[in-house]
């Protein structure tokens, strides 16, 4: 119920003709009674037109309810009979063509008969006066109505002070009862029924039945919000209504819907195919929310832990593709070369298929930049049939990442092995650990300790995370990491993988991946046709070797990129319509100057000048070792932003050098007046290792005796003070640079040999390698055995000058003796 205050107080009893000829006015969704005034809008064609034929007469009007509040234009069939006369009180323009009026209810009428429907409802009605005199049976209805409606008011703090005013200031029990009649929270048949009813003690008594009824449901609803007040969060107006609904549909016996949530879990907990305990857990969960509020907090924590237990994929999984032949064939489509990594995948396929159960490898894949180590983990999962989910691990430092946080915390969700999985569908994806030697640790916790159960097949089958706290099968699951290096990655945790190391591309590999791979797509990337560019072998291998210089081909893939970039502008605007064929001088124009130059003749030209191989990061790399002497004390100064193990390998080269100088046709004396500086360019670049010890020393041998290192020649190993060369790391990597440098010579440990045959046959075809256990093998080889043994020649011969000269001094007369004699 909500009474409106009036706008103007009733009047006199209206003095009306028992029979009126009065326009009609369709009003919908309400029912007017002959009682207060109130505005009204009105904004249809018809409506308009009756409204201004009552200002232009008497300004009287008939107001009846139509039947559908849908109906935009009803015609008289659809209107009730019984309805009000109204006199105009004041009507007002409003935009878009519509008047607000304000009427006054006079009247009870009743249509008798329909006099016009066009332009607008005119209707001939009997006039109903509201009986003015009173009797005790209704003085006492009225009392009984006043008493319920001041309860109603009492129980509705919305409802205004003045309506109680109101409803004791009328005296008669018609209008008594049509007052509380208009402002019942009743609907439209309702109020027509009361306003059909014409005997004045039969409406009261209907009135009354309706308070009561109105009371009823007030005194529920405050019940309702008592009962729930005290539960409710202050945060949480939704909670209270859903507590409202709840006792109401309580009350009213309906079904509750939470019971419907509960059984839709129930049947998805055993949907999931849940392990035994696992589903026990789920059902102990659920049984604990069904006694929580839906508006703790802890029921919509509960309600989020059993979704994601029901979503889990914990029985279904994708079927392997058990064909050898056609995984090789999607391998060999998607890679050019690597063969060491294909055989291993299709050796896991070869035994999945013989025996159903085993568990998934842990492989990971170590390599340069640009070698394809990500995309080749994309091709296992297509080969296999398998969805594939990635996770990049470069920069996590917390090892909630990993297992997720515990449920005790606001907001906590699963780690990324977990949301990963449920991501996937199936529990036996191919997982790709990305950049896993770029795993950090803070005081949050070390992810890679977290990593040790994700992936140690003895343990994954069980593997706990923190917001499940159920275990979760991860032994189908094939995981493949990638790194750039092996070392950062902490040993217990190498220990658990099968690493297979990707060397970088050969030359002849890069200009076949470009041809069959790199160059397709980027002609397809940029809209251009398939023949639309012709590069012959020299213009690639031309933008390979002065472009880039890499072991992987990534930087390749840019390059090839811009020049399809620039056939697309030139295509664009016209200027070139048929096919282009490049060549190094056109992919000049197109790209600027050359980047990288072979330079190692130039180098070495002067003595004092060596070639070493490095190994970095991104595959091997030419390492420059310069020496040059100046007047001095014996001192020897070092730069080039050199580590503590590249300092000792200058000592230890130079007190070999010293000890073993004659032989090495190098004068004894030269280190005692000489300062000696050893640099290694790219200073900005920090370098470490023991593997350029024999560059060094080769180096400073070439200062000291002035011969030059031949140009063709690069080496690497460790250096001992006895002249020992001593076996590195890295001998495929660093026999690819000095290849793609143009170097054909390369001086090896002898205890290296066995690396050789990683690298590919082409390669060693085209080089000649030297295995050299002692350094004077080394310099024979970088300086040329005749040269050394004529400067050592002539260096004992200098050595024997001195030696008798400073004897013939010795052995001179004395003039004493002399005079004597004569």
């Amino acid at each position: 119920m909500a009474f409106d205050p009036p706008s103007y107080e009733t009047g006199a009893p209206p003095n009306l003709p028992p029979e009126l000829d009065l326009p009609i006015l369709a009003i919908r969704n309400t029912v007017i009674f002959p009682v207060l005034a109130f505005p009204i809008n009105v904004g249809r064609d018809k409506s308009l037109e009756a409204v201004e034929r009552a200002l232009a007469g008497d300004k009287l009007l008939g107001i009846v309810a139509q039947q559908d509040a849908k109906n935009e234009d009803p015609d008289t069939s659809e209107l009730y009979l019984t309805g009000t006369v109204v006199k105009i009180l004041k009507s007002v323009k409003m935009p878009g063509n519509k008047l607000n009026v304000i009427i006054q209810g006079l009247s009870r009428i009743k249509v008798e008969r329909w006099t016009a429907t066009s332009p607008t409802l005119n209707a001939h009605v009997r006039v109903f006066p509201e009986p003015q005199d009173t009797t005790p049976e209704l003085e006492s209805l009225m009392a009984t109505m006043r008493e319920l409606a001041q309860k109603i008011i009492d129980l509705s703090p919305h409802i205004p002070a003045e309506a109680s005013y109101l409803v004791r200031s009328i005296e008669n029990p018609g209008s008594l009862a049509d007052i509380v009649a208009s402002n019942l929270s009743i609907g439209v048949e309702e109020k027509q029924e009361l306003l059909d009813t014409f005997d004045t003690r039969e409406r009261m008594t209907k009135v009354i039945a309706l308070l009561n009824k109105e009371i009823q449901v007030l005194e529920l609803s405050n019940k309702i919000q008592t009962e729930v007040k005290g539960e409710m969060d202050k945060a949480q107006r939704e909670y209270f209504l859903r507590e409202q609904l709840k006792a109401i549909q309580k009350e009213l016996g309906e079904t509750d819907d939470r019971q419907e949530e509960f059984e839709e879990l129930k049947k998805g907990i055993k949907k999931a195919r849940m392990p035994k305990d696992v589903e026990k857990v789920a059902f102990k969960e659920l049984k604990r929310m069904s006694r929580m509020s839906p508006g703790a907090a802890e029921y919509t924590v509960s309600r989020t832990y059993l979704d994601w237990l029901i979503e889990l994929p914990w029985a279904v999984q994708t079927e392997d593709v058990m064909d050898v032949n056609e995984a090789a064939r999607i391998l060999d489509e998607d890679h050019y070369g690597l063969e060491k990594v294909k055989q291993r995948i299709l050796e896991y396929l070869a035994v999945r298929k013989l025996k159903k159960d085993m568990k998934g490898p842990i492989l990971c894949l170590v390599g340069p930049p640009g070698v394809g180590k990500t995309s080749l983990a994309k091709s296992v999962a297509r080969a296999l049939g398998r969805k594939m989910q990635r996770v990049s691990l470069g920069g996590v430092r917390d090892e909630a990442e990993i297992r997720g946080h515990r449920r005790t915390y606001i907001g906590s969700l699963p780690g990324k092995i977990i949301k990963s999985i449920k991501k996937s569908g199936t529990n036996n994806p191919v997982f790709v650990l990305d950049e896993i030697d770029k795993l950090g640790m803070d005081y949050r916790g070390d992810p890679s300790s977290a990593l040790l159960e994700v992936l140690d097949p003895e343990q994954n089958d069980t593997f706990m995370d923190h917001y499940l706290d159920v275990p979760f099968d991860l032994s189908k699951v094939l995981f493949i990491a990638t790194a750039n290096l092996s070392d950062p990655i902490p040993g217990p945790l190498r220990d658990r993988m099968e690493v297979l190391e990707i060397p970088g591309y050969t030359m002849e590999e890069k200009l076949k991946i470009a041809r069959n791979y790199l160059l397709p797509e980027a002609i397809d990337e940029h809209g251009l046709e398939k023949d639309r560019i012709d590069f012959p072998d020299e213009a690639l291998k031309f933008l390979v070797t002065s472009y880039t210089r890499e072991a992987g081909v990534r930087n390749l893939k840019r390059e090839l990129s811009a020049v399809a970039r620039w056939v697309a502008k030139e295509v664009a605007s016209g200027k070139l319509s048929g096919p282009i064929t490049m060549t190094p001088e056109k992919i000049e124009e197109i790209r600027g100057p050359v980047h990288f130059f072979a330079e190692v003749a130039e180098r070495t030209a002067v003595p004092g000048v060596a070639t070493g191989l490095a190994w970095t990061a991104a595959g091997g790399d030419i390492l420059f070792i310069e020496a040059t002497k100046m007047r001095g004390k014996g001192g020897i100064q070092l730069s080039g932003s050199l580590g503590d193990v590249m300092k000792e390998s200058v000592g230890v080269a130079r007190s070999y050098i010293r000890a073993a100088a004659v032989d090495l046709g190098i004068d004894p004396d030269a280190f005692e007046n000489t300062d000696i500086h050893v640099h290694v360019p790219s200073g900005a670049i920090p370098k470490d290792g023991p593997s350029a010890g024999v560059t060094m020393l080769t180096a400073m041998v070439s200062l000291l005796t002035g011969l030059c290192v031949h140009h063709e020649v690069a080496m690497t190993g460790e250096a001992t003070l006895r002249g020992a060369v001593l076996p590195v790391g890295g001998i495929k990597e660093k026999v690819l640079a000095a290849h793609r440098a143009g170097i054909r010579t390369v001086l090896l440990p002898e205890r290296n040999k066995k690396d050789i045959v990683e690298v590919p046959k082409e390669i060693r075809d085209e080089m000649t390698f030297h295995f050299c256990s002692r350094m004077e093998e080394v310099l024979e080889h970088a300086l040329g055995h005749d040269a050394l043994a004529a400067r050592k020649s002539m260096m004992q011969a200098e050595i024997a000058r001195r030696a008798a000269k400073s004897d013939g001094a010795g052995e001179s007369p004395s003039p004493a003796a002399g005079e004597a004699h004569a």
